[in-house]
């Protein structure tokens, strides 16, 4: 017995370590179960945009703001990149669920798409893939053109810049990037011996490593994401628990506001919410700012009166606003998952080779190892489909390089995540369970297919109607289809070949009537395969106000009625080409520079971003100041919990 736990030391101690850590973070609150009556600034929603908004708006020791999460504390468990898919479908999740869906999602249960969104201080920040990719220039211009002043990529630039602290010297360099803000942005430690493969692969076809945030997006990266030290950096430790201590500043956790209350002037005065069983009201003196993410936020508009006339009559709800657009233009990024390949080498992610002890020491020690993968993302790449115009740098579909598959952690979690239908994963993944693998998971940037949401009833604890009509624009399919055929070539190319390589051997379940990797096969694992990236967007449209679909104004202001805002990824008007965490982070930061008042962006232009002290110093005078006096010491205890 002696001798098994003396073995069991190198993972033991780190392990208590990190507990003990995170038992002292406790010890220093960040939230409070003080209520005042009034605040000058209420902030619903600590996700990506409202934690910074509720932080930046607490600078100024002269305002009071509330800020109001119906979730609790970030856990242990977000705290590690690799498992990030575990925690979807658990009690950090709201657990949304799409309607069934006519022309996707064939191969999942009931023909619906599960649709994580975070319930926790951070958000989907907390719980997401932590990828930070900010979308195409084009994304931001296109938006401007349509009247949206100021949200021109020139104009949204510097914001990006002003959160970021971006870590990597080499991408630091470059001019597109921010260093020394809240936000910590990194390249991951580790890759797999077969994500070098992916790399020279592109290379093969044309597509260079690139920075994708820099000068061009269209080519392929080892992806940078919110990682601090190994750990995840959400909004809530880069925003909230970053600035603890600041005393005009209360942050409530397990409160789900139920209503907003207006005036008779139509002007927002106070919110409704339900804490630990109990019903409060609290008041704001200036505005109310709704950053409760694309489902949350349009909810309680409908909630609050605000929405499609009679819709909300049909339940009861008096009108404040007939505002139509509330809840229209759902737009979603869909990825065609299914297209992998086995490999006959120990080079991928497989669950009982990388949940060993060996890696939790690794990563709570030195913040190393695999458990940092951006949940167990090896790669990505931006390609041109033959529907994109070569000439222009606007890649259409984003490629997601996975170092496994569904059978790779033995049914346990991707398989729920997904809500994979039970015959099919017996047919297609339970004869290679644990074994290598890795896949190509090209998605869809700029869907045609557009959906909508609505209240499911006047009851704010029932789940909205989402139905995001994924697939119905046949455009959609298509690219998809061309893209997987780019993913083929490249998945089976000449760096790949030196591990065995070979396309999965089973019939996709449904499809046996085409012929294997056809176009009519792969349209068919597209439309089984179906699966949100987690990028929801759209419904409270950003727009002028001669748009009668639009629902807030270029200044994020809710038509209508004075006193509100919403300031999160509701307010896109067309989805942006890319992940969309870093873009609301982006908005959270422009939306609360308005409240301030301060109308002009900061003068960083793209290629002009400040560079760091120490990168102007030689190389070796460069090692000596990242070191400083403390750094070893901070990078281990940096990764037990202390930012």
């Amino acid at each position: 017995m002696f001798e098994k736990t003396i073995a069991m030391l190198p993972a033991i101690v780190p392990t208590l370590m990190f507990l003990m850590f995170k038992g002292y973070h406790r010890q220093i609150p960040f939230t409070t179960e003080h209520i005042d009556k009034e605040y000058d600034y209420i902030v619903v929603g600590a996700g990506s945009a409202g934690a910074v908004v509720a932080s930046r708006l607490s600078e100024d020791p002269h305002v009071k703001v509330l800020l109001l999460e119906a979730g609790g504390h970030e856990v242990w468990q977000s705290e590690i990149p690799m498992l990030a898919a575990r925690l979807q479908m658990s009690e950090y999740d709201w657990q949304y669920r799409t309607e069934p869906q006519k022309y996707a999602c064939q191969g999942m249960k009931e023909h619906r798409s599960n649709w994580p969104r975070g319930k926790i201080l951070g958000g989907c920040s907390s719980i997401n893939y932590m990828l930070y990719v900010r979308g195409n220039k084009r994304d931001y211009d296109h938006w401007a053109s349509l009247g949206n002043y100021g949200w021109d990529h020139n104009s949204v630039f510097p914001y990006f810049i002003k959160s970021e602290d971006n870590r990597d010297p080499d991408i630091l360099k470059n001019g597109y990037h921010g260093h020394g803000g809240h936000l910590t942005v990194s390249t991951t430690h580790y890759t797999t011996p077969i994500g070098g493969a992916f790399l020279q692969a592109a290379k093969m076809f044309g597509y260079p490593n690139i920075d994708i945030n820099g000068v061009q997006q269209t080519g392929f990266a080892v992806p940078q994401g919110n990682i601090r030290r190994g750990a995840r950096c959400s909004t809530s430790k880069a925003f909230i628990r970053d600035v603890r201590g600041r005393h005009n500043f209360h942050v409530v956790i397990y409160s789900h506001v139920t209503k907003v209350l207006f005036n008779k002037y139509k002007k927002a005065v106070a919110v409704e919410f339900d804490h630990k069983g109990l019903k409060h009201i609290a008041y704001a003196r200036r505005e109310i700012i709704l950053s409760a993410g694309a489902i949350n936020s349009p909810q309680l508009l409908m909630l609050s009166g605000i929405g499609p006339r009679y819709d909300l009559e049909e339940l009861g709800i008096p009108v404040i606003v007939d505002a139509p657009g509330v809840g229209q233009n759902l737009q979603d990024h869909i990825g065609v998952g299914g297209l992998q390949f086995h490999v006959n080498a120990p080079v991928s992610v497989v669950q009982p080779r990388v949940f060993v002890a060996k890696s939790f020491t690794q990563w709570s020690t030195l913040g190393i190892g695999p458990l940092t993968m951006l949940g167990g993302l090896d790669g990505i790449g931006f390609i041109k489909t033959k529907y994109a115009n070569q000439s222009d740098d606007w890649p259409d579909v984003e490629i997601h390089f996975i170092p496994s598959c569904a059978s790779s952690d033995g049914g346990e979690t991707i398989r729920k995540a997904m809500n994979l239908k039970d015959e099919l994963f017996r047919k297609i993944y339970e004869p290679f369970l644990y074994d290598d693998s890795y896949a190509y998971y090209p998605v869809l940037l700029r869907p045609r297919s557009v959906g909508w949401m609505k209240l499911r009833s006047a009851n704010p604890y029932d789940q909205p109607i989402l139905q995001p009509n994924y697939l119905k624009d046949p455009y959609d399919t298509k690219v998809l289809v061309d893209s997987l055929k780019l993913s083929i070539k490249m998945a089976l190319s000449e760096p790949f070949k030196k591990f065995k390589t070979r396309i999965w051997s089973q019939t996709w379940y449904g499809c046996e009537q085409h012929k294997p990797y056809s176009d009519g096969y792969l349209e068919c694992l597209t439309r089984s395969y179906t699966a949100t990236i987690y990028h929801p967007v759209g419904t409270a449209k950003m727009g002028t106000k001669d748009d009668p679909m639009a629902v807030v104004d270029p200044q994020l202001r809710v038509y209508g009625v004075s006193g509100l805002r919403v300031i999160d990824g509701s307010i896109m008007p067309t989805i942006v080409s890319g992940n969309t965490n870093a873009p609301i982070i982006m908005i959270g930061e422009k939306g609360a520079d308005m409240i301030k008042g301060v109308l002009k962006s900061p003068p960083i232009k793209p290629g002009e971003a400040a560079i760091p002290y120490y990168l102007t110093l030689p190389p070796k005078q460069q090692k000596e100041y990242a070191r400083g006096p403390m750094s070893q010491i901070g990078k281990i205890f940096g990764k037990l919990g202390i930012s």
